[in-house]
């Protein structure tokens, strides 16, 4: 079985978020898969069989598999428009959070996904200790977002990955305004088995429109200010929001088992 292993939001191999890509006739047992993820111990692998027009796509953390991912998706849409269908201008994806669709236009991959609703919630002595420092604003959706004062706060944080796993959503993304971007996140992931998401889209579907809303504009340039680090280009349009970035092959191998 192919394997390929891609740097999404990112133009150059050793950045961005790595992202192991099956493309397969059939699924396997859902066990072999998580098995699979294990093995490759990066924050997502992705799995994917086509299905008439379409691909049926799943991801799997090392942790078990969750219902959105924008790194693996950008990851995966990038083998299939280049290695199985570079005639296609644009690949939809059946996914446990809806039909996903990816287009591509030169380099650039755009995604649109599903904007995350954020509920404000009480800033809590536990959550600060979490973090490490006090936010000064906290929401609740799928995942946490927390807002920090500064950038630097986002950049210098090094928070309790113990105590993270005690908190609500499944995620916890840190953010600020940025210096030299619209905005500066950080996303950890603990209990997927991840500590730190090196560039998360699915976070950027709850801080963007966040962000959107408090800088009155819609389309943004984002900054996840992990080790990596990774840029990505991003419009908020309601209900959905228009990721975009690029991605680099790493590698390209067979799974043996």
């Amino acid at each position: 079985m192919k394997q390929y292993i891609v740097d999404a939001f990112t133009d150059k191999v050793f950045g961005g978020n790595p992202a192991a890509v099956c493309v397969i006739d059939q699924w396997l047992p859902d066990e072999t898969m998580q098995k699979i993820a294990g093995e490759n111990n990066l924050s997502e692998t992705a799995f994917a069989v086509k299905e008439d027009e379409n691909y049926h796509l799943r991801w799997f953390t090392p942790g078990g598999e969750i219902v959105l991912c924008g790194h693996a998706t950008l990851a995966t849409a990038y083998v299939i428009l280049r290695f199985f269908a570079p005639q296609w201008e644009k690949v939809t994806f059946d996914t446990l959070s809806g039909p996903l669709t990816v287009s591509k236009k030169g380099e650039l991959l755009t995604m649109d996904f599903p904007s995350f609703q954020l509920t404000p919630i009480e800033i809590t002595d536990t959550l600060t200790k979490a973090i490490g420092v006090r936010p000064i604003e906290a929401y609740l959706g799928e995942d946490m977002v927390c807002v920090l004062e500064k950038e630097e706060q986002v950049k210098n944080a090094n928070p309790d990955q113990d105590a993270i796993q005690k908190l609500d959503g499944l995620l916890l993304h840190i953010t600020a305004k940025g210096e030299h971007y619209d905005c500066v996140t950080r996303s950890f992931a603990p209990k997927c088995h991840v500590a730190e998401d090196p560039v998360c889209g699915r976070g950027h579907c709850h801080v963007i429109p966040l962000w959107a809303q408090k800088l009155g504009k819609t389309d943004l340039t984002a900054y996840q200010a992990s080790a990596r680090g990774g840029v990505l280009y991003c419009r908020y349009a309601g209900e959905r929001t228009l990721l975009s970035g690029k991605a680099a092959l790493f590698s390209k191998g067979e799974i043996s088992f």
